[in-house]
């Protein structure tokens, strides 16, 4: 039996799409139904931890449904009640800043806006190496817009990136059931 439907969002933050790819699966195992969806970047790039096609592949293995990759395809997430949650795992430092300004100019942004629209959960896996720099006052915005939960964060090297937070990947099976219930975790900062 299906417990829900999640958007799951991937941004640039390619570091850390293994941990996302794991937590995919973890919530597939659990019952939810997901739909994969990239950021142009991530649908593009090819890195050092991977080539897009493989991305692509995993997301899609994973999830048993093809990648939504432009605003177009993730627009009528909201109207056409795709999605019970969305999660954007990784976002990145440059989502947190659209997002909180209300810039919708890629799939990720345009699913997160048409989610926000009928007042259903965002939830924010943040990775982003200045966090506790320039981001910092569009993560204070997000935790005061209503509909938009975070995954604990702290800082994942303190010594040689001072304001880098990332979020515990592991989290977000317990935090998507938490923002289903329009509930935030506690503590955010870990």
């Amino acid at each position: 039996m299906t417990k829900a439907t999640i958007g799951f969002a991937l941004c640039g933050s390619f570091c850390t799409f293994s941990k996302a790819f794991e937590q995919m699966r973890a919530l597939v195992e659990l019952g939810y139904e997901i739909i994969p969806i990239m950021s142009q970047n991530a649908y593009n790039t090819d890195t050092r931890f991977g080539t897009a096609k493989e991305m692509i592949g995993r997301a899609e293995s994973i999830s048993g449904r093809q990648v939504l990759h432009t605003a177009v395809q993730t627009e009528p997430i909201g109207p056409k009640d795709m999605c019970d949650l969305l999660i954007i795992a990784p976002c990145t430092g440059n989502t947190l800043a659209k997002l909180s300004l209300g810039v919708t100019d890629t799939a990720v942004t345009m699913a997160a806006k048409s989610h926000l629209r009928v007042q259903k959960p965002v939830l924010l896996c943040a990775a982003t190496n200045d966090a506790l720099g320039a981001s910092a006052q569009n993560i204070g915005r997000l935790l005061n817009t209503k509909h938009i939960y975070f995954v604990p964060l702290g800082q994942d090297d303190p010594q040689r990136k001072p304001n880098s937070l990332v979020a515990d990947f592991s989290r977000i099976p317990d935090c998507a059931a938490a923002a289903l219930q329009c509930r935030q975790v506690q503590p955010i900062f870990i």
